[in-house]
């Protein structure tokens, strides 16, 4: 019978697949294989996934659980894939390192134009591929030109439907067709976590999720989490949980909680977890039922609003965005997403209290001609077909308020409006005219 190998990177991306499973997304199985896999920049020095509480529940799911880190060492598994003459080689290597025999192998992957995934579905080029996203990220195109050996295995997309009534990009090259995951499974996957974490705080209070390493420099960073301390303050919020991230703003903890007790109000930090394995926010959110959660560009923020129904507050988003780069730089999306459809922490009070729910038609009104437009922008040779959205877009929806999205010189050099006047929109239309005049400006800088 058929062996189903599941990639994950992380405890989310498990649970995203125990979700899936749950929900009846797969066929029987000879076997099912989790394949961790720990992409971080030194994965020897972290805590495995297996050590997060509860994790076992989760991979209970699977009939064993295997190490993509173990069979590739010592190359770095987020950045090594296989050169083309020794891809028979590693199929046979691992066909024997994990007893698959001659069995035909299903693969089950997470974004697959980069990291691991790519290499996993480089070496078994057989079966067919089901790709999944763990988050918002599922919403932008593909982070660069797949292969055409690997894009037309896929055969479907599994994402959670934190943006109803809208179909993810990913993948759209190839029309791969998409799947929302039923957010009961993921509630309840994320429940079982939640009742194996730790003790993380006063329930009922503020979750302020400090943002993690990002291009914004540490006291940039302190100053936001200022902000979501004395935001939440403002919002009448007298309990704080703050969730750190590795990487970014736990320095600022001591100023923090300097600021809550000026304030007169209580601060908590909940326990992310293991040492470089942290919990996914989801599961604080469970466990602590909040009464706002605050954040910068977090999947959490949209789990919390549409698999809870609870008020949510983005902040520091607008800063992101003109600080990411390259412009393809894949948190743009995520970025997009919560700056576009959440409230501003900073802005009117009942914008956050008062907030409608995030239902399609919200959703849509926000995001409907926006992200085909951002995502040509940031891919247009992945996606040109979303070239004609982009236009209709820029040229009708482009005023002071979404120019954030957008940069000048993206616009001009792919010839879009916001940029290039009306009355020669027809270079916009001829191909020839826009190779030219990339050759020129290629010219000129040389």
């Amino acid at each position: 019978m058929t062996v189903q190998i599941f990639a994950a990177s992380g405890v989310r991306g498990t649970a995203v697949l125990a979700a899936a499973l749950d929900s009846g997304c797969f066929e029987a199985a000879g076997r099912r294989i989790l394949l961790l896999a720990d992409t971080g920049d030194a994965p020897e020095a972290a805590a495995p996934a297996e050590a997060v509480p509860g994790f076992g529940r989760l991979s209970a799911r699977f009939d064993e659980v295997r190490s993509w880190n173990d069979a590739v060492r010592p190359l770095h598994p987020g950045a090594w894939t296989p050169r083309a003459d020794d891809v028979p080689l590693w199929e046979r290597h691992l066909r024997r390192l994990w007893d698959l025999g001659e069995q035909e192998v299903e693969l089950v992957l997470e974004s697959p134009h980069s990291g691991p995934a790519l290499a996993v579905a480089q070496i078994f080029t057989g079966g067919p591929v089901t790709v999944y996203t763990d988050g918002i990220a599922g919403y932008g195109p593909t982070g660069g030109k797949l292969p055409p050996l690997i894009g037309t295995r896929v055969r479907r997309l599994l994402h959670p439907d934190l943006l109803p009534g809208l179909e993810p990009l990913l993948l759209g090259e190839f029309g791969v067709p998409s799947r929302p995951l039923p957010a009961a499974a993921l509630l309840k996957v994320f429940g079982e976590l939640a009742d194996a974490a730790p003790e993380s705080g006063p329930g009922g209070g503020a979750l302020l999720l400090l943002p993690g390493a990002g291009p914004l420099t540490g006291a940039e960073e302190a100053v936001l989490s200022l902000r979501m301390v004395r935001g939440a303050a403002a919002l009448g919020h007298t309990r704080l949980v703050v969730r750190p991230r590795p990487g970014g703003s736990a320095h600022a903890l001591p100023a923090l909680r300097a600021e809550a007790a000026r304030l007169g109000v209580g601060l908590a930090v909940a326990d992310s977890g293991p040492p470089g394995v942290p919990v996914p926010a989801e599961v604080l959110v469970e466990r602590l039922r909040p009464a706002l959660v605050v954040g910068r560009a977090s999947t959490a923020l949209l789990s919390a609003a549409v698999l809870h129904g609870l008020p949510v507050a983005r902040t520091g988003t607008g800063t992101l965005l003109e600080r990411l780069a390259p412009y393809e730089n894949p948190a743009r999306i995520a970025a997009t997403v919560v700056d576009a459809l959440l409230p501003d922490l900073d802005g009117p009070p009942a914008a956050v209290t008062d907030r409608p729910p995030l239902t399609g038609d919200v959703v849509a009104e926000a995001l409907g001609g926006l992200l085909p437009a951002v995502a040509f922008a940031m891919r247009p040779r992945v996606r040109p077909d979303l070239r004609p959205a982009a236009e209709r877009y820029l040229a009708t929806r482009l005023n002071a308020r979404t120019w954030r999205y957008f940069k000048r010189r993206r616009l001009g050099s792919l010839a879009l409006p916001g940029v290039v006047p009306a009355r020669l929109a027809f270079v916009r239309r001829n191909a020839v005219l826009r190779r030219l005049a990339r050759r020129a400006r290629a010219l000129g800088s040389r």
